[in-house]
């Protein structure tokens, strides 16, 4: 009866952990700086939230299934609903996918703070080969300042 429940909530916990495991190696590439993987990854990332988005579709229905009802269904409704029987091994699918949902997120907050920082890293460097010229002159305090073209470019167009 609510075997494909089962199963689903089984192939959902198996996804979340290939996600998270593509996380890590992420983490690898951006610290390696390697753009072509991250690229890779990425797209790889993709396709695993396109397939969770689609199993979690199907969770959906089956658990209204499941409660006869059309509204939305939580794992907790079905295990408060569910026989003694398979209580214990929805809990345990349940206690699973948020466990690695909580790790996934944490990695990904780290990749974030990692991109960023490389990120910083690029403007800083950046900022130091082609600095913003000060104005030193003088005007009213009312009037607005006309914008100032870069005094130096990357590109010499006279060579």
């Amino acid at each position: 009866m609510s075997e494909p429940l089962i199963e689903v909530l089984e192939k959902l916990g198996k996804l979340h952990e290939s996600l998270y495991k593509l996380s890590l190696e992420k983490t690898t590439i951006i610290k390696e700086n390697d753009m072509e993987s991250l690229q890779q990854i990425l797209k790889d990332e993709q396709t695993h939230i396109t397939a969770i988005n689609t199993l979690e579709v199907e969770r959906q229905r089956l658990a209204k299934e499941f409660l006869h009802t059309e509204k939305d269904v939580t794992i907790s409704d079905c295990i408060e609903a569910a026989p003694i029987e398979l209580k214990e091994k929805l809990s345990t699918l349940q206690t699973k996918i948020v466990n690695i949902i909580e790790k996934l997120k944490e990695q990904n907050e780290l990749n974030q703070s990692l991109i960023y920082l490389s990120l910083q890293y690029v403007n800083m460097s950046l900022d130091m080969i082609q600095p913003k010229p000060e104005s030193y002159t003088y005007g009213r305090p009312n009037q607005p300042k006309a914008p100032q073209k870069p005094s130096f470019t990357a590109f010499d167009s006279k060579a």
